[in-house]
């Protein structure tokens, strides 16, 4: 869920979230030596991470204002990755041209999504805001087939948008009238996710080959959405009165964590065993999301969220999806 500019081969990534998760197509770095953890248990870590990032963003809310979560996310997290830039003696970006599509990036990759998800999570469970995250994918694909003419449909693809689109009814109860549903809330969080192929598709078409690496991209972009975080979270928000322990540590980890070391994570796992594995994270991260919300904060659930989750994803496998050659 950590959406940030992340290597991908396919259209526009997992969101996640990015989903996902979710990846663009910026170079990639190839690794020096082979990592001393197995990759299965990094996806595993990975998966739980994102996973749990929907729990982490409804306590940080309890004490802080959306904005204020979202700075602290942003501000831990690019903290992550400017020390590991530091070690491993990483350039900044030097085109001017290049920081500008950056400060685009970060607002549709970061600073926007995040956001709505924080105001979102004020008035919906966090298990549904990691299922509408898991609807990235879907609408990755029905941009990329008029955003990226080299991007041709398929039978498998259009049935798996349109299956993806029935689960998110499923999940929303639209047979009975949307019932007991918070229209505002659930719209931001769909929202979130449409914003993050919008960013992944402008990544792809502005950034792909222009010479950086990928981890002094990410690193760069994370900054400015910290800096547009920064300028926007006095004008609508108060200096907090207190920092209660537990919103604050959620809040560090959602950053440090969630956004930081889960992208470090991601670009190891792209870079060993390829982006169609390493984006099936995203099909965990509403699984996870959920039985935390159930399990952690004791939210309800009603038969036809889980039900209609499981579309959603089955929708989402098959966007993306190709036809072997």
């Amino acid at each position: 869920m950590s959406a940030t500019t992340a290597p991908r081969a396919t259209p526009e990534p997992c969101p996640a979230p990015s989903a996902p998760p979710p990846s663009t197509t910026t170079p990639t770095d190839a690794p020096a030596r082979r990592p001393a953890l197995d990759w299965r248990l990094r996806f595993a870590a990975l998966s739980l991470i994102w996973g749990f990032s929907f729990l982490l963003i409804k306590v940080g809310t309890d004490a802080y204002a959306p904005f204020q979560v979202t700075l602290g996310r942003l501000l831990s997290g690019t903290a992550v990755l400017a020390v590991v830039m530091v070690v491993k003696r990483e350039r900044l970006p030097r085109s001017a041209r290049t920081w500008g599509h950056l400060a685009v990036a970060a607002f549709f990759l970061n600073a926007l999504p995040f956001s709505l998800f924080a105001y979102a999570e004020l008035s919906i469970p966090s298990t549904l805001a990691g299922i509408c995250n898991a609807t990235s994918p879907l609408w990755g694909m029905a941009l990329s087939l008029v955003a990226l003419s080299e991007d041709r449909p398929t039978r498998r693809r259009v049935a798996g948008l349109g299956l993806g689109f029935l689960g998110v009814l499923t999940v929303l109860g639209a047979w009975q009238g949307f019932s007991g549903l918070d229209f505002s809330g659930t719209a931001m969080a769909l929202l979130a996710s449409l914003s993050y192929p919008i960013g992944w598709i402008y990544v792809r078409r502005t950034l792909a080959g222009s010479g950086a690496s990928t981890l002094a991209l990410t690193g760069s972009q994370l900054f400015l959405g910290t800096v547009q975080l920064a300028v926007v979270t006095p004008l609508f928000t108060t200096v907090p009165g207190s920092f209660p322990i537990l919103p604050t540590l959620a809040v560090v980890a959602l950053g440090a964590l969630g956004t930081g070391l889960a992208v470090l994570l991601q670009y190891g796992l792209v870079n060993e065993v390829g982006p169609t594995t390493a984006q099936m994270v995203t099909y965990f991260i509403p699984v996870i999301a959920t039985a935390a919300g159930v399990a952690v904060l004791g939210e309800q659930l009603s038969w036809n969220t889980p039900v209609g989750a499981l579309v959603v994803l089955a929708g989402a496998a098959l966007t993306q999806s190709r036809r072997r050659a």
